[in-house]
């Protein structure tokens, strides 16, 4: 992208400003002039974002499922998988809480010697 100057800049800036609607540049004005940047970058879009072993949550939710057999699992089955995955990777706290009951909950069954037994 080619470097402008400052006044070239403002100059852009202030003609988007002008072109916009009466409710954008209110809008634009509520956040302070001064503060709006018309030509910053874009942002990732939201469903391309990543968790910590840099899959989506598609790419999870795939590859988890690939691994439970067929017969296991029905459409509710997949979309609890969807939603816990989600809100796992969002940080949302009520599926923290049942992911860790969840969790404990599997240890609390392998104390007891119940570990052979399905739900």
């Amino acid at each position: 992208m080619e470097t402008v100057s400052e006044k070239e800049a403002a100059r852009r800036k202030r003609a988007i400003f002008e072109s916009m609607s009466a409710r954008g540049q209110k809008a634009i004005m509520k956040r302070g002039y001064d503060n709006w940047d018309p030509f910053e970058e874009p942002k990732d879009p939201i469903d391309m974002r990543t968790e910590r072993t840099k899959r989506t949550s598609q790419m999870l939710v795939r590859e988890f499922l690939q691994s439970v057999k067929p017969d296991d699992y029905t459409n509710d089955y997949g979309r609890g998988v969807l939603e816990i995955c989600m809100g796992i990777i969002n940080d949302d706290e009520r599926f923290k809480g049942m992911y860790d009951f969840a969790i404990w909950y599997h240890e609390l069954l392998k104390r007891e010697g119940y570990e052979s037994e399905s739900l």
